[in-house]
């Protein structure tokens, strides 16, 4: 594990590999742990780096919300201090939104962008009230909330059988604080709108969605597919808001062939 100071609290992160840089930015409510059986597939052909967003995994709180932009600065200041000029991010879920407003503040820093689950869109009134509500779930009951939050995030028929795949990322989610997990949520819920960004975007970016993602519904953000200048996307079958686990195979082939070619035109 390595560290950087930020507001004088430790935020941690890994490095493995060599060669062009991928940062992999996990979702709510997780840490960097959830890419451990991901990243073996790049290591020999990229330099990959996961980060613990703030107050998660073995990084430190640093307010009371943590909004999108401010686990962006996070980002930044690990390619500081591993001497990066441009990486392509690969953001699962609430990772995809700090990926997005990373490319807003430093497009410049960004080679490619992956939403892996992730979208451009902000909560709706309907959804920014779910997620106070949800603050008040954490309040009552952190364990509770976090154990049902993680069954609904699978395919039904994943979770069937891969009971154990689902309970190692369901560990890894209990054990994360209530005041990160709220933090995160209230972050979550006063993001803004990246639609902006993904019409102007100049990099390639690669979109990877379930069919059966009860999260994140496809169809609704097929249309931001069309956005981009350049924009792929993955849609996978049988497969819920968990791509890295449900379809790893499939989707970190994609993700390799993606970056590959990012390079070569480099």
């Amino acid at each position: 594990m390595k560290s950087v100071l930020f507001q004088n609290q430790q935020i941690a992160y890994e490095v493995e590999g060599s060669g062009p840089a991928l940062i992999f930015i996990h979702g709510f409510p997780m840490d960097r742990r959830v890419w451990q059986n991901f990243i073996p597939a790049f290591i020999r052909d990229f330099t990959t780096i996961s980060i613990d967003l703030p107050g998660f995994g073995q990084s430190e709180q640093l307010a009371d919300e943590h909004p999108m932009w401010l686990m962006s600065k996070i980002v930044e200041m690990v390619l500081e201090a591993e001497q990066i000029e441009k990486v392509l991010l690969v953001g699962h879920s609430m990772g995809g939104y700090v990926a997005l407003e990373l490319a807003r503040q430093k497009p410049g820093r960004i080679s490619g962008l992956i939403l892996f689950h992730s979208h451009g869109m902000p909560d709706n009134d309907a959804a920014r009230a779910a997620r106070t509500t949800a603050i008040a779930a954490v309040d009552r009951d952190h364990t509770a909330f976090v154990d049902q939050f993680i069954e609904g995030l699978f395919d039904v028929d994943f979770v069937h059988s891969n009971p154990d795949r689902v309970e190692r990322i369901k560990t890894i989610a209990l054990s994360q604080s209530a005041l990160a997990i709220k933090a995160a949520i209230a972050g979550l819920r006063d993001r803004e709108s990246q639609i902006a960004l993904l019409s102007d975007i100049k990099v390639p970016v690669l979109f990877i969605l379930g069919k059966n993602d009860n999260r994140m519904p496809f169809a609704s953000i097929l249309a931001q597919v069309a956005l981009p200048s350049h924009a792929e996307l993955l849609l996978l079958g049988n497969v819920g808001h968990m791509g890295f686990e449900e379809a790893a195979e499939t989707t970190s082939q994609a993700i390799w062939h993606f970056a590959k070619r990012i390079h070569q035109d480099d």
